[in-house]
């Protein structure tokens, strides 16, 4: 889940912090809803980086080279790390954490079954492109979460080293041969497609989550600024796309 490079818009609040954005845990907390809705989301995190580690610890099986191995091996550690932070949060709010990733298990894996890499370069860009889509999802909410939230939110989507490392692969094969970039672009949108509506799907079956992004508990976040956070997420997503030297 943390395999992105950092986008421009993330996390960004407008003149400063307004609303629960202003405050810290434990008053936001106060609204049971608001809570519900960041024990959702730290779920769907955890969940998100115990995955990827477990994709990226499988991925370093395909790696052509030892130190392409080495590399995915020390990525998936550090998203264990991540997931461990996570965990230990929903501990320390008086929440279990299996309780709390349990409701996204079935969305995640459907995702990564259906989007399952067939050689080391899907691999690459699935990590790359797929996993920031979700990354860059959940640094729009967290520019709507109170402080003690939002701060460990972009602390576990800071980039693992994937993205360049993947950027560098990719493109040093597409330069080796060059029909490699239509198959690899072609593999690109679909994992767009699909990201964009597992985490449309997620959002949908949670309530405190909907409801925190069309403005029920978030601050200055209605439907019309929904729509504006998928176009930043696609926008970003062609950035990437140019960065591996592929066609959106």
């Amino acid at each position: 889940m943390t395999t992105s490079d950092k986008s421009d818009h993330a996390a960004e609040i407008p003149d400063g912090p307004t609303g629960v954005a202003a405050q810290d845990w434990g008053r936001a907390a106060a609204d049971p809803q608001y809570r519900a809705a960041v024990v959702d989301l730290l779920g769907a995190l955890a969940y998100g980086e115990l995955a990827a580690f477990e994709r990226l610890a499988e991925d370093a099986k395909l790696a052509p080279t030892l130190e392409d191995k080495a590399e995915l091996a020390s990525m998936a550690s550090a998203e264990f790390h991540h997931f461990e932070r996570l965990r230990d949060r929903l501990t320390e709010i008086g929440e279990e954490p299996t309780r709390a990733m349990e409701p996204f298990v079935a969305a995640l894996d459907g995702f990564h079954r259906q989007t399952a890499p067939s050689d080391w370069l899907e691999g690459l860009v699935k990590a790359y492109v797929g996993d920031s889509i979700a990354s860059d999802f959940y640094r729009e909410v967290a520019a709507r979460l109170d402080a003690d939230t939002r701060d460990l939110v972009l602390a576990v989507l800071d980039d693992t080293g994937h993205a360049s490392f993947a950027v560098e692969k990719v493109r040093a094969a597409i330069d080796a041969d060059p029909r490699v970039g239509g198959r690899l672009a072609l593999w690109a949108r679909r994992l767009m497609g699909e990201a964009l509506s597992q985490s449309q799907r997620v959002v949908a079956e949670r309530d405190a989550l909907s409801t925190m992004l069309v403005g029920g508990i978030a601050d200055g976040f209605d439907l019309a600024e929904v729509g504006r956070m998928f176009s930043r997420i696609t926008d970003a997503h062609t950035k990437r796309m140019a960065a591996l030297g592929l066609a959106a």
